[in-house]
C-alpha cells in the first residue's frame, strides 16, 4: 500500500487574521464606478484609496498611523474633473502617487507626511496624451521616474514623470481594450491582457510584441496576467462554462500553460498579487468575501493550493503592502486592505512560528527604494534588476524627498493640443526676459503660499494639543 507523502513547504500553514476593529479606516465612501481595478493603493507610509465625490473625481490619502473613524470633511486629493479609476504609489518615493482619470488625464502628486488642511486640487505634473478615459498605471520597477499609462483608446504611453514628457507611445499594437499591464522583476518588458482575447509580451523599447497567445482561456470575460520572478506568466480568466480559472506559462511556449487548475463559477474578475521573495500567489475576486493563495514552485504541478481565507463581508476592492512595509518581528509575510462599502480592514497574512528572532527563510532581501537606473539609461537599453534591501532590522520609511519636474522646452515643443483648455492670444513682442520674471515671481509666490499652510498646519496642530490637554 502506497502512502502519500505531504509536499514540504514553509508557507502550508499560512494564516490570515484581520486587525481589532479600533485598527480599520472607518466612515470611508469607497468608490462605486464600475471599473476593475483594485481601489486601494499602499506604501509603507501612506494609504490611498479611490472615493465617492461630487463635481469629478477624488481619491483619499490616510497615514497608516492613522486608524479609526474617519472624520467626514477628511482633505481629499481632487485634481480630476471625473471620476478616478486608478492609482499607483512610486516604488522609489513614498510621498508621490499617480492617478488616472475618465477625463483622459494622469496626475502625478507630492503627498505630504503632515495631514493637509485642505484639499490637494494642484498635482506636480499633469500628464496629456491619451484621447480617452485612462484606466490603468503602473510605475517601472527599477527606473527612476517612468510610468505607463494605458486608456480606452487602445494606447499605452510611457512617460517620465521627470520632465512630464511621452518618452514612448504604443499605439498600435492592441485592437480593443487593455485589461490589464504587468512589468517583469527588471522592467525590460510588460505583459498585457485585452478584450481582443489575445495575452501579448510587449518590448516597449523595440515597440515589438515578443510574444502572443489567442485565448489563454476560453471564456469571454476579462483575463488578468503578471510576470513571475523566474519569467513565467500567470494568468486568471474564465473557461467556456464560466468557470474561473489560474494557469501558469512557460514565455519559451505559449501554445499549452503548463499548469490549469479550475476553481469555482463566480462572476468577479479574479485580481492576482504576487509576492516573489515567497513566490506565493492571491488572488482576490471583487464581490468575493474570500482570498485564495497558492505556491509557485519549479517542479510540477507547478501551482499548489495553500488555503483560504475566508470572512462575511465581500469586498469591493484590495489594496497590498510592498515587504518592506511589514512587520517581521510577527511573521508577517503579507498584509491586505480589504475594501467595504464603508471602510477598509487591513488583513494580516502569517507563518507561525514559536521563535521571535528574525526569520531568515521568509525574509530574504527584497526591492529597496532605490532605482537601480535612471530614465534616460533605461531609455537607452539598459535593463537592471531591483536593487535590495535586507529587513533584519526592519524598514524605516524615508522623510519626504521632493520629486523634482524640469520640463524640456515645453513652450517651444509642445503646442496645445484640442480645444481641452482655452489659451489667450500671445503678444509677439512679449520679450523673454519678461516671461523669466513673471515665471519668476510665480515660482516666489507658490513658495509663500506652501511656507504659510505649513505654518498654518503647525499651529493648528499645537492648537489642537492645547485643546485636547484642557478637556
Amino acid at each position: 500500500m502506497s502512502r502519500r507523502v505531504v509536499r514540504q513547504s514553509k508557507f502550508r500553514h499560512v494564516f490570515g487574521q484581520p486587525v481589532k476593529a479600533d485598527q480599520m479606516f472607518e466612515d470611508i465612501r469607497v468608490s462605486k464606478v464600475t471599473w476593475d481595478s483594485s481601489f486601494c493603493a499602499v506604501n509603507p507610509k501612506f494609504l490611498a484609496i479611490i472615493v465617492e465625490s461630487g463635481g469629478g473625481g477624488a481619491f483619499m490619502v490616510l497615514p497608516l498611523a492613522k486608524s479609526g473613524r474617519v472624520d467626514k470633511n477628511f482633505p481629499l486629493v481632487t485634481g480630476h474633473t471625473a471620476p478616478v479609476l486608478d492609482i499607483d504609489w512610486c516604488p522609489h518615493n513614498d510621498n508621490v502617487i499617480a492617478s488616472a482619470s475618465e477625463d483622459t488625464t494622469v496626475m502625478v502628486w507630492q503627498i505630504p507626511d503632515y495631514v493637509p488642511m485642505r484639499n490637494m486640487t494642484e498635482p506636480i505634473v499633469t500628464l496629456e496624451g491619451h484621447s480617452k478615459r485612462v484606466g490603468i498605471l503602473t510605475w517601472h520597477p527599477t527606473a527612476r521616474n517612468i510610468l505607463l499609462s494605458a486608456g480606452g483608446d487602445c494606447v499605452i504611453i510611457l512617460w517620465n514623470v521627470g520632465t512630464g514628457e511621452a518618452l514612448l507611445t504604443l499605439d498600435d499594437l492592441h485592437t480593443d481594450l487593455i485589461y490589464n499591464v504587468c512589468w517583469n522583476r527588471s522592467g525590460s518588458l510588460f505583459v498585457t491582457t485585452c478584450k481582443d482575447k489575445h495575452l501579448r509580451i510587449i518590448d516597449p523599447r523595440q515597440h515589438l510584441v515578443v510574444a502572443e497567445k489567442f485565448k489563454p482561456h476560453d471564456g469571454a470575460r476579462p483575463v488578468r496576467a503578471i510576470f513571475m520572478a523566474d519569467g513565467k506568466i500567470f494568468t486568471t480568466g474564465f473557461s467556456k462554462m464560466s468557470e474561473r480559472q489560474l494557469a501558469l506559462w512557460d514565455l519559451k511556449n505559449l501554445e499549452e500553460p503548463i499548469a490549469l487548475q479550475e476553481m469555482d463559477t463566480s462572476n468577479g474578475v479574479l485580481l492576482p498579487f504576487y509576492d516573489p521573495d515567497s513566490s506565493i500567489v492571491y488572488l482576490c475576486g471583487k464581490g468575493d468575501s474570500s482570498i485564495r493563495y497558492f505556491e509557485i514552485t519549479d517542479e510540477a504541478p507547478y501551482v499548489h493550493y495553500l488555503s483560504t481565507y475566508s470572512s462575511k463581508e465581500p469586498q469591493r476592492g484590495m489594496g497590498f503592502m510592498p515587504k518592506r512595509g511589514l512587520d517581521v518581528s510577527k511573521c508577517e509575510i503579507a498584509r491586505f486592505y480589504k475594501l467595504h462599502e464603508r471602510k477598509c480592514e487591513p488583513i494580516v497574512m502569517t507563518v507561525p512560528r514559536k521563535s521571535d528572532l528574525f526569520q531568515d527563510d521568509l525574509y530574504p532581501d527584497t526591492p529597496g527604494p532605490e532605482p537601480a537606473l535612471e530614465a534616460d539609461e533605461w531609455l537607452s537599453g539598459k535593463d537592471s534588476e531591483p536593487i535590495l534591501i535586507s529587513l533584519r532590522d526592519g524598514y524605516v520609511p524615508v522623510k519626504n524627498r521632493e520629486l523634482k519636474v524640469t520640463k524640456k522646452n515645453i513652450l517651444d515643443s509642445r503646442p496645445p493640443t484640442g480645444p481641452r483648455r482655452s489659451q489667450s492670444t500671445c503678444d509677439a513682442n512679449f520679450s523673454n526676459s519678461a516671461l523669466q520674471e513673471l515665471l519668476e515671481e510665480i515660482r516666489s509666490l507658490r513658495q509663500t503660499v506652501q511656507t504659510h499652510e505649513k505654518r498654518i498646519a503647525d499651529l493648528e496642530n499645537k492648537l489642537c494639543q492645547f485643546t485636547n490637554g484642557t478637556d
